[in-house]
């Protein structure tokens, strides 16, 4: 038996490695050729100090106090040198990956479909030629082909799976959009990097809120996939925004997931003054069904900044402080922002 171990660096680059039964996760990385920082490798000069917040995992008692306090581990820090995991795990790693001597995975793929789903947006399918592991809700960067350049997408489809999905702002004379609209093919190679991003779903222990903003729906449909296969028994509420009614898409997708998934709700909102849409503003004017129970509920945000800026303003004038808060920034021309507020 193996277990999957994502290694989140601190320059944002994940990498997955497989743990054996009984293997330390510092010895299935070294195996992997990703040299985690370690001195002793023997629990006592805490070198090896991570966080694991998602995950099962023994850390024995070889290690001294000196090296990793109780303290510490009631916090979910851990010694990489010791940490033996009996499921997949999440774990922070404090160094840039570079520092590990490894980065960014490659991976090439096919174009599958280009579909203009709204005026607004673009669905693109690419087929991997390889496994590329990922968490949901996070992004990876893809090359415009006969270009240097590179843009960030949020997966929208499951983990686990070579046939990925994104949905993507068209934005008229973008680099990517043009080459979307204008010249990909069904058959056409593309490279991917990644996957990055700190945006992922974390353990669901609480109710979840998401919100999202136009194609920052992209994240959230990879959560759903994702809570769709592992099973949910919290409530999962989803506000989804836009500017006009054009802009609404992946609709039949979210009725799905809400006639399979227990406890899925959502709404959407349209803040175009010319709508019919029956909820009409922003996505802050209309919380009503959202789970907010006094701050326990994890709350998830993707979108434009003013919306991300907005939305921050609406919990602080409401005196709401959620148990976890995960927001992340986009703007439709360079790669995504990040930032985690817990």
């Amino acid at each position: 038996m193996s277990y999957n171990i994502a290694l989140n660096f601190e320059d944002g680059v994940t990498r997955f490695v497989s743990c054996n039964d009984g293997e330390t996760v510092l010895d299935a990385a070294y195996r992997a050729q990703i040299n985690l920082p370690m001195d002793c490798s023997d629990g006592v000069c805490g070198t090896c100090k991570g966080a694991c917040h998602q995950g099962d995992f023994d850390m024995g008692e070889e290690y001294i106090d000196e090296a990793l306090s109780d303290e510490e581990a009631d916090r979910g820090m851990v010694l990489t040198c010791q940490m033996v995991p009996s499921s997949d795990c999440v774990v922070e790693v404090p160094v840039a990956s570079t520092m590990c001597k490894t980065g960014n995975a490659e991976v090439t793929g096919t174009v599958a479909e280009v579909n203009l789903i709204s005026p607004t947006s673009i669905e693109l399918k690419i087929a991997a030629d390889d496994d590329i592991a990922f968490l949901p809700g996070q992004y990876v960067n893809i090359q415009v082909p006969d270009t240097e350049e590179t843009r960030a997408y949020s997966f929208s489809s499951k983990p686990g799976s070579r046939d990925l999905s994104f949905l993507i702002r068209n934005v008229p004379g973008g680099l990517m959009s043009s080459w979307l609209v204008g010249k990909a093919r069904t058959g056409d190679k593309v490279t991917l990097t990644g996957p990055m991003g700190s945006f992922y779903l974390r353990p669901v222990e609480r109710s979840i809120l998401m919100l999202a903003g136009g194609t920052g729906l992209a994240p959230m449909l990879a959560k759903l996939e994702y809570l769709k296969v592992h099973g949910c028994d919290q409530p999962t509420h989803l506000v989804y925004g836009v500017s006009n009614d054009d802009d609404l898409v992946c609709l039949d997708i979210l009725d799905r997931f809400a006639a399979e998934l227990d406890n899925f709700s959502y709404v959407t909102v349209v803040s175009g003054e010319d709508s019919d849409h029956p909820r009409k503003g922003y996505v802050t004017e209309h919380m009503d069904e959202a789970p907010l129970n006094d701050g326990d509920v994890d709350v998830y945000l993707c979108g434009p900044p003013p919306m991300v800026d907005s939305v921050l303003g609406f919990f602080r004038e409401q005196g709401i402080e959620p148990n976890s808060f995960h927001y992340e920034k986009f703007t439709p021309s360079a790669p995504a922002a990040k930032e985690n507020v817990a």
